[in-house]
């Protein structure tokens, strides 16, 4: 896809509203973090966009380091290999490989060839008698999909556990070419999302968008939004949401 929708030198397919964020790799600037070693991030959604959360795109050079932080935190591999050391005991992730980091965690993501990341980051939203989560390592290939309302065209995977303990979700969504939602959503959670595969339309507020691969979308609390699969291939992206709290009051 073109760094321009028709070639004209200051146009791009990025476009930001009250309600949304399409970031598109045509307009990404790489900036450094204090956390990130040999490595630079292209921060996507953030407060000052009036996010409630943190989601970059890490690319990191061989031997390049993700240092823990404050936070928690969700690592999912789009490129390369990286290795996390958690409480001493080390493990290798490789694309589709994913970890859930949680504050204070002591931990440590190193880069063992140049690898690219998605990272979210959020503060955690304790709950009265319910245990924090631990930090763990998986892969999506051991996930099972499950049919979103019954279709079996539209495949999501929880990629962290159904607890009450977990403040935010995190899944894969698959379509197979021409599968849709099956409604416009509108709702209360705010969604990062980053396309993995394929292509498709995206119903943003009241305008539609071309997206592909590479593509990440910020949705707002509320913002209606909707999508289907378009071209010959399957659509997969990977979605983040708020979830098991109730809306501060």
């Amino acid at each position: 896809m073109s760094a321009s929708v028709n070639g004209k030198a200051g146009e791009t397919r990025s476009v930001l509203r009250r309600e949304y964020l399409l970031h598109t790799p045509d307009a990404f600037v790489r900036t450094p973090l204090p956390e990130i070693a040999k490595g630079v991030a292209v921060v996507h959604a953030s407060p000052q966009l009036g996010a409630r959360f943190m989601q970059y795109t890490a690319e990191l050079e061989a031997e390049g380091t993700l240092a823990a932080i404050d936070q928690q935190r969700f690592v999912w591999v789009l490129a390369g290999q990286v290795s996390i050391a958690i409480n001493g005991e080390e493990w290798t992730l490789r694309p589709g490989s994913y970890a859930y980091l949680p504050e204070l965690c002591d931990c440590q993501v190193k880069a063992t060839s140049a690898a690219t990341l998605t990272v979210i980051e959020k503060p955690y939203e304790v709950l009265h008698d319910v245990v924090r989560p631990n930090a763990f390592v998986a892969h999506e290939d051991d996930v099972v999909a499950v049919p979103l309302g019954g279709d079996p065209q539209l495949l999501v995977k929880s990629l962290l556990p159904a607890d009450v303990a977990f403040d935010f979700a995190v899944n894969t969504m698959t379509y197979a070419p021409g599968a849709a939602l099956a409604q416009v959503e509108v709702h209360v959670m705010e969604h990062g999302l980053v396309m993995l595969e394929g292509a498709g339309t995206y119903r943003l507020g009241d305008n539609l968008h071309m997206v592909a691969a590479g593509d990440f979308i910020w949705m707002a609390p509320y913002c209606p939004q909707w999508f289907v699969a378009e071209g010959t291939v399957p659509a997969k992206y990977l979605i983040y949401k708020d979830w098991n709290r109730r809306p501060k009051l």
